[in-house]
């Protein structure tokens, strides 16, 4: 039996565990999160806050997959990039993973500098969070996780508004709630061919509000999952408007005409 003064905590003692306010909350099961093996796809300013949410709530085995270097306009809302990294037009990937792992002293990210159509290692991964503004990769992304029986949570962001999915095998996926919009999008980007010629995309609205409450709703959604607790999860489609200040759940169906929902569906 221990002895009174084995039990006794010494004052303070439980500041020295980083992950101490995380064990207040009973529903977290920390070692699922610190064995998870998770997939980041995109190291832009989704990509940064996500992973750095992952990190700071204990996942210690990330894969960060990005294609992408960095530019000066990357700097307002992307918190692990500097000055220098765009100067020397630096990798996203390790430039993220770099500073990350400084935030926890340890090699919790592993960056990969490749597009992630050639990423192949999806069947050796527990979680993937989808962090991309180009909608034929999310689409990829999607895919291969239905394939795989691997949760998604996809991030997306446009100015102050912002949307967030968990795609699981008894709800619909990503590409299930796509429109015709997303379509044309796509019929132009791949419509032309040789090397030669390219498609003008232009840019987007982005700014750093909006950025971290997405992907701060991503992270959240990824701790549900890895401990347990799906059913918490948010179902069917959150969108998130920052000029109103409100969240909302609007219901998604499953496609019966989906090509992944075939998939997808645990009775197939």
């Amino acid at each position: 039996m221990p002895s009174i003064a084995d039990l006794a905590m010494r004052p303070g003692e439980e500041d020295e565990d980083r992950l101490d306010r995380s064990r207040l909350m009973a529903w977290l099961n920390l070692d699922a999160i610190s064995s998870c093996r998770c997939l980041v796809v995109g190291a832009g300013a989704l990509g940064n806050e996500v992973v750095k949410g992952l990190v700071l709530s204990g996942f210690l085995d990330i894969t960060l997959v990005d294609m992408d270097h960095v530019v000066m306009s990357n700097l307002n809302r992307c918190v692990l990039l500097r000055p220098e990294d765009a100067g020397n037009s630096r990798a996203k990937a390790p430039a993220v993973a770099e500073r990350a792992n400084r935030l926890v002293g340890r090699d919790a990210v592993h960056p990969m500098v490749t597009r992630v159509e050639e990423f192949d290692g999806w069947n050796s991964m527990d979680l993937v969070l989808g962090c991309l503004d180009n909608i034929g990769a999310r689409l990829h992304v999607n895919a291969r996780c239905c394939l795989a029986g691997i949760p998604y949570v996809d991030g997306g962001t446009d100015g102050m508004r912002g949307k967030v999915q968990v795609i699981v095998d008894e709800g619909p996926c990503l590409q299930c709630t796509t429109n015709r919009s997303h379509y044309a999008v796509l019929e132009r980007r791949y419509s032309c061919t040789g090397s030669a010629t390219t498609l003008y995309r232009p840019h987007m609205a982005a700014e750093i509000t909006t950025t971290s409450v997405v992907a701060a709703v991503q992270v959240r959604e990824a701790l549900k999952l890895v401990s347990g607790m799906q059913i918490a999860c948010i179902r069917h489609v959150m969108y998130y408007d920052g000029m109103a200040g409100t969240c909302e759940i609007l219901e998604a169906s499953i496609n019966p005409g989906c090509p992944n929902h075939y998939t997808c569906s645990p009775s197939h």
